[in-house]
């Protein structure tokens, strides 16, 4: 292989920059690193913008502290790496609670994403199912088998478990339903503890003993002056070239790697590299590979999307639970699902003034078509929505903001990482320096994508001949 490496990274989220710090780190010196991003706007999901004078999350709010096996985060180690480990701050209020009949009822400890390990603990939100989490004598799942995560909690919990706690839970992540999710995929330390445990309230405290967490010690964390923070460092740290504006529409394999075709149809820029890293959502992903391996491409272009909203309102002096916010069953009829009260939750942005920043999210997977309004009209039904959950008229906004990520939210099915597992294989074996990365793939969140981008970055070191390190 030729010296030095010319590697094209796809994609200028978190997960394309996550790879472009990691090869930078790993890669021989004089590595060539190109990202291509479609938009003007790195970071992807990350996005940090202002409303009323103060810095707010347009997009992800927040990272888990721990990795599944009780470690640091990937987000954390990045954030370690590009200087920024002493910037990492908490929420301040770490309650929230449940839209349930009409008022708010705290979320009861000792879930595992909703699935309760003690069930007297949930009774306040949801009764369970009377003598259903019977030992069978056998594990609840088998050996490389999985289930939607509404199937397992019904047959053993009930509904009400389902509906009043998990759906919320997973419905505040994926934008999606409990009936429909993989539990491998959306919870895996869960389905881990399944293969082995006879019960579903066993498999919960199983899962929980398995990756302790410290008294005292944070879940979530984010950065002081906003995530978007984040993206620039890794844009710093990764020492790419970037590239705005530069939709990738055709990758060709040459004798030595790839050729890129980049820009407008009219105006076509062909560009070599020796590797490339597909860091953009999975139908993008698809299209690209059609031509090439036609067969990952369908597996990876099956994979659909949600699409949501935040709305974003600044209240002059609200009265306010001490919430972190509230989650919204979708039994109960309302178009908002989760509600976070940024100047609650988060001390740092507290104001002296009483303005609070209260951001909503809208949009379930398969109603889309209740995001077919104005901006006007989801700020007025938000508003509206708030004040009935609140049992009090909130007063008006002094300033609001509407973000929409149209096709943003993955829809992991029962199946969904052996079929992604089968597209890399097919992939490593016919195309070794062409890599797969992001939440289509791994899962969401920025710890998973930041993981998966380097990880990406390493199997495109191995496959050009090893690593500098």
């Amino acid at each position: 292989m030729r010296q030095p490496w010319r590697v094209a990274i796809v994609g200028g989220g978190i997960t394309g920059l996550a790879a472009a710090v990691r090869l930078r780190d790993r890669a021989p010196a004089g590595t060539e690193i190109t990202v291509y991003e479609q938009s003007g706007a790195l970071g992807g999901k990350l996005r940090t913008g202002e409303l009323a004078g103060q810095p707010v999350e347009f997009g992800a709010e927040s990272f888990l502290m721990r990795d599944p096996a009780g470690g640091e985060s990937a987000a954390v180690a990045l954030a370690r790496r590009l200087g920024l480990a002493d910037e990492i701050v908490h929420p301040t209020v770490g309650q929230a609670a449940l839209a349930v009949g009409g008022g708010l009822r705290p979320i009861p400890g000792g879930t595992l994403v909703g699935v309760p390990g003690d069930l007297a603990k949930v009774t306040t939100v949801a009764q369970p199912a009377a003598d259903a989490d019977r030992d069978t004598g056998r594990p609840l799942l088998a050996p490389g088998a999985d289930v939607s995560v509404g199937a397992l909690v019904r047959s053993r919990l009930g509904d009400q478990v389902v509906d009043r706690l998990v759906d919320p839970m997973l419905g505040g992540v994926y934008a999606g339903r409990a009936d429909d999710l993989s539990l491998v995929t959306t919870m895996p330390a869960l389905a881990r503890t399944a293969r082995t445990e006879h019960t579903l309230v066993g498999a919960v405290r199983a899962a929980q003993a398995a990756a302790p967490r410290a008294p005292g010690a944070p879940v979530f964390g984010t950065l002081a002056g906003g995530l978007s923070r984040l993206v620039e460092a890794a844009a710093t740290a990764g020492g790419a070239t970037i590239r705005r504006y530069a939709a990738v529409r055709e990758l060709t394999p040459t004798a030595t790697g790839w050729r890129l075709t980049v820009g407008p149809t009219r105006d076509p820029e062909s560009v070599e590299a020796d590797a490339v890293v597909l860091a953009v959502p999975a139908r993008p992903a698809a299209r690209l590979l059609a031509g090439i391996a036609p067969e990952a491409a369908a597996t990876v272009g099956a994979l659909d999307y949600a699409s949501v909203a935040l709305v974003t309102l600044a209240l002059p002096e609200p009265a306010l639970p001490a919430l972190s916010g509230f989650l919204v069953p979708a039994t109960e009829g309302l178009l908002i699902k989760a509600s976070t009260f940024f100047t609650t939750k988060w001390g740092h942005l507290a104001r002296p003034d009483g303005l609070a920043l209260v951001r909503a999210s809208v949009g379930r997977y398969g109603e889309e078509a209740s995001l077919q309004v104005t901006d006007a009209d989801l700020v007025d039904t938000v508003h509206r929505e708030l004040s009935t959950v609140l049992a009090a008229p909130l007063p008006a906004p002094v300033a609001s903001h509407v973000q929409r990520w149209g096709g943003a939210l993955p829809q992991y099915t029962p199946g969904h990482l052996d079929r992604v597992a089968a597209a890399r294989a097919a992939l490593r074996g016919a195309h070794p320096t062409l890599a797969l990365a992001g939440a289509g793939y791994d899962g969401v969140g920025i710890p998973v994508c930041v993981r998966s981008g380097a990880t990406a970055a390493e199997e495109i070191i191995t496959a050009l001949g090893g690593s500098a390190a």
